[in-house]
């Protein structure tokens, strides 16, 4: 990381940066919401190959320690394709980022190798009323009391537009159960063999869908998605279950935070001595007083 920032010629900034990326404020008070958008500076040649070089640098280090960062990568790459002026701030931001957090740690523990995944969705949280969808797969005991560090974290844009939360909820469980498949027969491979895999989704109607027990109208937008997930649930191969969205724990990945957010979730995602949990209990009552801080501000 030193290296790369010599690089980039980004030095130290003077004030601590919590957050990978800057949060949108919203505006209260407004009548309307208007969604990202509106015209900025074109960026020269030069500054998208910076923007380029900048997340082509640290996305593999993110992929395999600093998750924290996948989110803010992903929205300065799809920036840089369109040449925005707002993709060039957001990489400065997060090399700011990067050098007040220089030493990313993820712990794993020894477990009996049982796959778990946790899926989430922000509806149209992207220019051109794109949605985002986040996923964290981490490996488990049996008895689901165990938490780990991840083995893959999802954090990418829905190509299709969402019509409803659900559908993006619904599009997000596909994304998350087709990257879950080679996992599963890697482990089983291996000789872990696996149940049905848990995977925990906070939207009741997209919980309902995938588990028949409420009937669709309407909804040949995601046909596909349904239909295929519904298969293998039915084949025993995921388990779908709703959980509330506070203890949701790919949440993190679908949308900006505020820093003082990052600092309070910061030992889920990345090891901090005597401050990560051990247990999913624990890791419950991190996202607990999480919440009730955000509630409180």
């Amino acid at each position: 990381i030193g290296a790369a920032l010599e690089e980039f010629e980004h030095a130290l900034p003077k004030q601590k940066y919590h957050a990978p990326s800057k949060i949108a404020r919203p505006g209260y008070g407004c009548s309307v919401q208007h969604a990202e958008g509106g015209t900025s500076r074109k960026l020269s040649k030069d500054e998208i190959k910076r923007i380029q070089k900048v997340v082509g640098k640290f996305l593999f280090l993110a992929r395999a320690i600093g998750n924290a960062m996948l989110h803010a990568l992903n929205e300065i790459a799809c920036g840089a394709s369109g040449g925005a002026e707002k993709a060039l701030e957001a990489a400065t931001y997060l090399l700011s980022y990067i050098a007040c957090n220089p030493r990313p740690k993820i712990r794993f523990h020894a477990s009996d190798m049982t796959l778990q995944i946790g899926s989430g969705a922000a509806l149209q949280a992207r220019p051109e009323a794109r949605s985002r969808a986040g996923g964290y797969h981490f490996l488990g005991n049996r008895d689901g009391k165990l938490f780990n560090g991840p083995i893959y974290v999802l954090a990418k844009i829905i190509k299709a537009v969402m019509a409803s939360a659900s559908e993006a909820e619904c599009g997000s469980l596909f994304m998350n159960a087709q990257e879950a498949v080679p996992f599963i027969t890697t482990l089983e491979e291996l000789g872990h063999k696996q149940q049905a895999v848990p995977l925990q989704t906070d939207n009741s109607t997209a919980n309902g869908i995938m588990n028949r027990t409420i009937k669709r109208k309407r909804s040949k937008a995601f046909d596909m998605r349904h239909w295929w997930l519904v298969d293998r649930c039915k084949q025993g191969q995921f388990k779908v279950y709703w959980a509330p969205g506070k203890l949701s724990l790919s949440n993190y990945f679908t949308k900006r935070h505020p820093a003082s957010h990052h600092a309070a979730l910061r030992p889920i995602y990345l090891y901090k001595e005597g401050k990560s949990p051990n247990t999913v209990q624990e890791c419950i009552e991190i996202l607990n007083r999480a919440n009730q801080s955000c509630q409180t501000k």
